[in-house]
């Protein structure tokens, strides 16, 4: 069976790659800033996203600025952006594109052609996600985990990188979908988007009721974003930190032997498999940002609520309770101390 292999770097070419690595996160973050005010967490888990090449739900209020944090990554980052308005009346194929009927006015013969949607991108803006009908949110699924999406049976390859960033807005039920639990599973985040402070609400005046509006310039290319995601994947991680993030999110399972008894009582379905994939991969991506070679148990423990607050599944106990996702996540950190505490 087939499988592929990545090459092993020589020292000199991996210290350049890293400190590449480095110097691009670094000017992201400068050029970011010029636009976007404060956010700090949410930019850091949006770029671990990046560089891990996973997904990201962004879930604000209305007026926090998710659409101008994602056009301005998009523009700092030299990557083609593509944004789709999520309606009730959206169909999957305004999203995968569809074959059309052509005729050639040379032979008159017709033949089908395919007109790409605007998911042929690099960064895909998913606006307000749960209000559209699950039949047309499932148009992405494929897209998320396979990188392509088949039209009338014909398979397209998605461009790379590939990123979608979809956002909603916790405070509005009326009208909108949830989106189900094998779409949820796919996102590597769920990046809660608050208010910011009064200084900070301060500094957005000033830049944007002025004349003149910043915007960012580029600082890399989709080629060196695809170097970085495999340079990710090298950072090597001790096995009792890997097994710290596998029992933490082991200890979300209320039928697994190790979950604590407030899991077995609040939770109905703990986090998948894909879980603890993801949050090792955020881990190295995080280690690298912080300037370290290797994991750490803080890396692990810092991106565990943003990647399993939408992985888990509460009962009516924790309903009635007035419990959520990241007061149980908060419970198991504290029942699950890491082994060098």
């Amino acid at each position: 069976m087939p499988t592929t292999v990545t090459k092993q770097l020589e020292p000199e070419v991996l210290k350049a790659r890293i400190a590449r690595f480095r110097q691009v996160q670094s000017e992201i973050v400068t050029q970011v800033r010029r636009v976007i005010v404060g956010q700090e967490e949410v930019l850091e888990q949006v770029m671990i996203g990046l560089f891990v090449g996973g997904h990201c739900l962004i879930t604000g209020l209305p007026g926090t600025a998710k659409t101008l944090l994602v056009r301005t990554l998009a523009q700092t980052l030299g990557l083609v952006f593509k944004r789709i308005q999520f309606t009730p009346d959206l169909m999957p194929s305004d999203i995968t594109g569809t074959d059309i009927i052509e005729e050639d006015p040379a032979n008159g013969r017709r033949t089908w052609t395919f007109v790409p949607g605007p998911i042929f991108g690099n960064i895909l803006l998913a606006d307000e996600i749960n209000r559209t009908p699950p039949k047309t949110q499932s148009a992405l699924l494929e897209a998320m985990q396979e990188r392509s999406c088949t039209v009338r049976g014909n398979i397209y390859s998605l461009p790379a990188p590939f990123f979608v960033l979809a956002t909603q807005n916790p405070i509005e039920l009326e009208g909108t979908y949830p989106l189900p639990e094998a779409q949820l599973d796919r996102f590597l985040f769920n990046v809660i988007l608050d208010y910011l402070t009064a200084a900070e609400e301060m500094k957005v005046i000033d830049l944007t009721t002025i004349t003149t509006i910043d915007t960012a310039d580029t600082v890399t290319t989709d080629q060196e974003i695809l170097d970085f995601q495999q340079l990710v994947r090298m950072v090597p991680i001790g096995e009792s930190v890997a097994r710290h993030a596998i029992d933490l999110v082991r200890a979300t399972r209320p039928r697994d032997e190790s979950a604590p008894d407030f899991v077995q009582k609040y939770v109905n379905y703990g986090a998948s498999v894909r879980a603890a994939q993801f949050l090792v991969l955020g881990a190295k991506a995080r280690a690298l940002m912080k300037g370290r070679y290797h994991v750490t148990y803080e890396d692990v423990r810092s991106l565990y609520a943003p990647i399993l607050r939408h992985r888990i599944l509460l009962n009516f106990h924790a309903e009635s309770d007035r419990l959520k996702q990241d007061d149980i996540l908060a419970r198991v950190l504290e029942w699950k101390p890491s082994p060098r505490d």
